[in-house]
């Protein structure tokens, strides 16, 4: 539930076309509903202008989908990450959709989407990752352009895109084996840049901590540096730098 919803109600009461009983039964489950196992945050979206996330991994299916059954029923609006197939056949929520290259499940989301976020993948190997931060950005409320497979080893393609990087707010940099495109790109972009290392690469890549050494250890100023694999976080933060302009 976000702060419009929660006008509306009063609003409803205010003008007599709802009653207070409907509206605290409406209003009972904040700041939080206990399913037992779970204790489902419906006041995120109110404390911190993002709505409480599903992570899946690690879950029991039946707790995944018991959440977000909560969770729909409270918002009509649901993103699940690292999500399965099984899951989202569960789900049996109709406006439901399933990212299978990400993992993600998005229901709902914000309509009307504003401002402009870059999304930039190195290969196409990190994709997946790209597009759990698109998937995320767009539920949240943002414009997302997604450009893939545009890493250091053929610079040339990224010139394609130079009116993206100048009509962008914020871009997101998404790149594994030796992490060098954020360092690129923030080295002619005056944007704030958000870089995400990927575990794509060969032994020492090391599970993607080579990309992150590389990311942290930029020389160029204004880069800030998600954990290996975090889409969802690239997400979050560049929805928030796009919403403040």
């Amino acid at each position: 539930m976000d702060s419009s919803k929660i006008k509306k109600i009063l609003e409803s009461v205010k003008s007599g076309k709802s009653s207070i009983e409907k509206a605290l039964d409406n209003l009972k489950h904040l700041p939080y509903e206990d399913l037992s196992f779970a204790k489902v945050d419906h006041h995120r979206h109110i404390r911190q202008g993002i709505p409480e996330v599903i992570f899946a991994e690690g879950k029991k299916t039946e707790d995944v989908i018991a959440i977000a059954h909560s969770m729909h029923k409270r918002s009509k609006k649901l993103l699940i990450t690292k999500a399965s197939k099984e899951i989202y056949d569960g789900l049996k929520i109709q406006n439901a959709v399933f990212y299978p290259s990400s993992r993600v499940i998005s229901a709902g989301g914000e309509e009307k989407k504003k401002g402009h976020i870059l999304i930039l993948s190195a290969g196409t190997s990190d994709i997946p990752v790209a597009e759990e931060a698109a998937v995320t950005a767009t539920f949240l409320g943002s414009k997302v352009e997604a450009v893939h497979d545009v890493g250091v080893a053929g610079l040339h393609r990224l010139m394609d895109y130079k009116k993206s990087f100048h009509s962008a707010r914020v871009i997101v940099v998404v790149a594994g084996m030796e992490g060098a495109l954020p360092s690129v790109v923030g080295g002619f972009i005056d944007k704030p840049i958000i870089a995400v290392p990927t575990s794509i690469g060969y032994g020492t890549s090391i599970g993607g901590l080579t990309a992150l050494f590389a990311m942290l250890n930029s020389c160029v100023p204004g880069i800030a540096v998600m954990n290996i694999d975090n889409g969802f976080g690239a997400g979050c933060l560049a929805h928030k730098i796009n919403s403040l302009i």
